[in-house]
């Protein structure tokens, strides 16, 4: 990997990892923001593969949908296809909760986001594990 993409990897999973360190900031308050932090789950994920698919210089649409970008790297990997499942779970949250009507219920309940995490953090280990060490941030 060249130096200009090196950079480019280190940037998406630097933003990765302070979206989940803000989603479990967020959650974590006296009054919980459920609402954004599970935005920053699904955020965390997005990021996080978006990271290796430039790591493999594979283009990737400019989407929030975790399915396709998933999808996409299972096409190169196929271990990446474990996390279909997840990828459903999480692609709703980039927009459900941070708008009015987005959503039939107004806010994540603590079960939602603690799976929602749970899903985030896998996925953002695993890409880490996959990547050179040089490549992290």
């Amino acid at each position: 990997m060249d130096e200009s993409t090196l950079e480019l990897v280190r940037g998406w999973l630097t933003r990765a990892s302070h979206d989940l360190r803000s989603a479990r900031a967020l959650a974590a308050l006296s009054e919980p923001l459920l609402d954004t932090a599970i935005y920053h789950c699904q955020q965390t994920a997005e990021k996080s593969v978006k990271a290796w698919l430039q790591s493999k210089d594979d283009p990737f649409p400019k989407t929030h949908d975790l399915e396709v970008l998933v999808e996409q790297a299972a096409g190169i990997n196929p271990d990446f296809g474990r996390f279909a499942k997840a990828a459903s779970v999480l692609t709703p949250y980039a927009s459900a909760f941070r708008y009015p009507g987005g959503s039939d219920e107004p806010m994540p309940t603590r079960e939602e986001f603690d799976e929602a995490l749970q899903h985030a953090q896998v996925i953002h280990d695993f890409v880490l594990n996959l990547l050179p060490t040089e490549a992290r941030p």
